[in-house]
């Protein structure tokens, strides 16, 4: 089989062994990819510097800052590491930047037609293209976005009326109809920071250490695992700095065994009234957590595209580290792509133990 061989002079001078890509390369160092890639003149590919390609005599290297150099240098893309799809995702990238700070930007939330417009793309183009790189819709992005400005007025004094138009609400029946979503309270219990919402909490001992437990008259808000109460506790008032904080009653202690439960046998699975609160993004991606079947795993770039959403890995794991329901929503099931168990808000021994317990419920049950 002939080997087509790069035979025009190149546009870029040989690599310098010192050159700090070079040492990246010869690592094939992932956090390179997206800075530049690298061709190889004897063979006429280019490709990312994490490719799993044997190492290129340094003599034969050439960098480039994209795709488009690199083939103006009459080179092709590597089939394996595919470097030309990573130089598309820095596009989409760029674009979805240019999105959110329109959105960040503009007085009122512009259509999704007004925005591919203003990018020359059609409409149903960059609804995908932004959801795969953000995570969310651009519609989803400008609703968070307009809450946390309502928070932040709310949090400074503003009257409700004032923090909903200056937060770009322009009709105040559709918040009213929306504000105990978006704030997990009324308007003014919000404004005075939690104010008259009574959370019901207990501490106990359990088998991975210390659990807490709170409830409000939602559902379960918290369960946080550690080894110290005090810390636990201080969690939970940082949350809700001005809630009546209220030890548990006898229905509640119900609750709390069935938490004690879900620990001991995390497989069982439960039937617990949830009350998530967070973005749009976390509670999607906590909502995928709970579709994990006991004793299987995923990565967190799987749990992406099982969401549809294969350029979010990154914010999947920072969704999946906020989560305040452990066991109950089921971060534990995820892992690195190469199965190690680091990224456990509540660390890697518990949640190796809640994996263990999961394995032995299933593997009884087959049996």
């Amino acid at each position: 089989m002939s080997i087509s061989v790069c035979t025009r002079a190149p546009l870029t001078a040989p690599v310098n062994e010192q050159d700090l890509r070079w040492r990246a390369l010869c690592q094939r160092d992932p956090a390179a990819d997206g800075q530049f890639l690298y061709g190889v003149v004897t063979t006429g590919i280019y490709c990312r510097p994490s490719c799993p390609a044997r190492k290129p005599l340094a003599k034969n290297v050439r960098f480039y800052a994209d795709s488009v150099q690199a083939e103006a240098d009459g080179l092709r893309p590597c089939r394996r590491c595919q470097p030309h799809a990573l130089t598309s995702l820095n596009g989409s990238l760029a674009r979805a930047v240019r999105v959110c700070r329109h959105l960040q930007n503009a007085d009122s939330i512009p259509s999704l037609a007004q925005l591919a417009a203003a990018e020359g793309i059609s409409a149903s183009y960059l609804q995908r293209q932004f959801c795969q790189v953000v995570g969310v819709s651009p519609a989803q992005y400008a609703r968070q976005l307009r809450a946390a400005r309502l928070r932040e007025q709310l949090q400074h004094g503003a009257s409700v009326t004032a923090a909903v138009y200056g937060a770009g609400y322009s009709d105040s029946s559709r918040f009213y109809a929306e504000a105990e979503h978006i704030l997990g309270m009324t308007p003014r219990q919000y404004r005075a920071q939690g104010d008259t919402v009574t959370i019901y909490f207990a501490l106990a001992n359990c088998s991975l250490g210390q659990v807490l437990v709170a409830q409000t008259a939602k559902g379960v808000c918290a369960i946080l695992l550690g080894d110290d109460p005090q810390e636990l506790l201080d969690d939970l008032q940082s949350r809700f700095p001005r809630a009546e904080l209220k030890g548990a009653d006898a229905s509640f202690e119900q609750t709390v065994s069935q938490v004690l439960g879900l620990i001991e046998s995390p497989a069982q699975g439960h039937a617990l009234p949830l009350d998530m609160r967070g973005t749009a993004f976390q509670c999607k991606v906590w909502d995928a957590l709970g579709r994990i079947q006991p004793g299987k795993t995923l990565s967190y770039s799987e749990l992406a595209k099982a969401m549809n959403l294969p350029g979010a890995a990154r914010a999947v794991a920072n969704a999946c580290a906020a989560n305040p329901l452990a066991v109950a929503v089921p971060c534990h099931r995820v892992v690195r792509r190469d199965g190690g168990l680091s990224g456990y808000r509540w660390g890697v021994e518990r949640k190796r133990e809640l994996l263990q317990r999961e394995g032995a419920a299933i593997n009884l049950a087959i049996k």
